[in-house]
């Protein structure tokens, strides 16, 4: 009754997109409800980099964390400002990666991510998308045709897919 309760007022929320309430919700729906992943689904990241940058069809908004952020800038020994712009459209997000003259994210070298170890929860999710479903009183992954490694590699099994939702808890403290 609960969780109809919350994904109600969620549904109908003029701020189920930002702010205090929406925090709220987002927070107690992550951390109790289950989530659905598309079955069979192959999936191998091939490096491309087409994800890390813009393309003529997309414009890429890598959006950061606060704490992201300042692990980035505490490991590289920059200042926020010199990788990312300060963004409060975007609640949870607090900052966006600022891209070079390409178009291409500002860590992206040879195609090569030099702060892998270090990337955003939405590079580590890429090309997996993880939204809420209030008639379905759960979350459910999707995926973007964009990225050229799906449909190709291995089938991606429950395991993968709860491993991502608990990075998506941990990251956003549910």
């Amino acid at each position: 009754m609960a969780r109809a309760i919350a994904a109600n007022k969620f549904k109908k929320s003029k701020l189920n997109q930002r702010g205090f309430y929406s925090s709220l919700v987002n927070y107690y729906l992550l951390k109790k409800l289950s989530f659905t992943y598309p079955a069979k689904l192959r999936f191998n990241c091939n490096r491309c980099g087409l994800c890390c940058g813009d393309t003529k069809e997309k414009t890429r908004h890598i959006l950061l964390l606060e704490e992201e952020a300042q692990t980035i800038a505490a490991k590289t020994a920059l200042s926020k400002q010199d990788f990312s712009l300060e963004i409060s459209d975007k609640h949870p997000y607090c900052f966006e990666m600022k891209k070079t003259s390409e178009g291409k994210c500002i860590f992206l070298k040879d195609n090569h991510c030099t702060i892998y170890s270090l990337r955003p929860l939405i590079c580590r999710f890429y090309p997996f998308e993880l939204k809420f479903d209030p008639d379905q009183e759960q979350h459910a992954f999707s995926f973007t045709l964009e990225c050229p490694a799906m449909l190709r590699g291995e089938i991606l099994g429950k395991n993968f897919f709860l491993r991502l939702f608990g990075l998506a808890k941990d990251r956003l403290k549910c």
